[in-house]
């Protein structure tokens, strides 16, 4: 399983992770971040291969992404 982090202050909930996630595990909060925004979120842990597309897709480089092994993929 990876581990998927979120700087949710700074997430502007544009949903280009979320779009992008093959595997349909992320989503947004119903909470909203300071800024007036819904973060996004790792909805569904269990199904997260770590592939990193969705912090490739951050425009504000807002998520970090780290394999079973510990080796940082994107962030």
């Amino acid at each position: 399983m990876a581990k998927v982090i979120f700087d949710t202050e700074r997430c502007k909930s544009c949903e280009l992770c979320i779009d992008f996630c093959p595997r349909n595990v992320l989503g947004l909060s119903k909470q909203l971040n300071r800024q007036g925004f819904y973060p996004a979120y790792l909805k569904d842990p269990e199904r997260c291969t770590g592939c990193g597309i969705c912090a490739r897709m951050c425009p504000d480089v807002v998520i970090e992404v780290w394999r079973d092994d510990d080796e940082k993929s994107e962030g």
